[in-house]
């Protein structure tokens, strides 16, 4: 057992453009949540203005970041989290920033600019334990 010094009961969220995982940290163990996938796209868009050189890929993911961020917000203010970790990849991470709503924001305990969605818990057990 990594040596983690989060907070017991914070959420960690792994996200990339493309999906995302949940975990939760509680009783110095790391438990896999959920799994989020892009959802309907068609009918969601990204956040503010978007360049005209934007690849439908680039503004695939930015919507995507846009509902992780509704997401966080949802459940924050439901009260489905008292501290939260989030740990993306740089292009994710940066389209998330400026969408998290305050009341996100005030319980983040730690953000990582890293890609970490495929590793093993082990692995994310060792980065936590390094950066917590």
């Amino acid at each position: 057992m990594t040596d983690i010094k989060l907070p017991q009961n914070t959420f960690i969220l792994l996200a990339t453009g493309e999906e995302a995982k949940t975990f939760f940290y509680a009783n110095d163990k790391l438990t896999l949540d959920a799994h989020w996938t892009q959802g309907n796209m068609a009918d969601e868009g990204p956040s503010g203005k978007r360049p005209p050189e934007e690849s439908p890929q680039e503004s695939m993911e930015a919507t995507f970041s846009k509902q992780l961020a509704e997401t966080l917000y949802s459940m924050a203010h439901s009260g489905k989290f008292e501290t939260l970790a989030i740990i993306a990849d740089p292009e994710t991470l940066g389209e998330m920033r400026p969408l998290l709503h305050q009341e996100v924001t005030d319980k983040i305990v730690l953000e990582l600019n890293k890609t970490l969605i495929n590793s093993p818990t082990e692995d994310i057990e060792k980065t936590l334990a390094k950066a917590a």
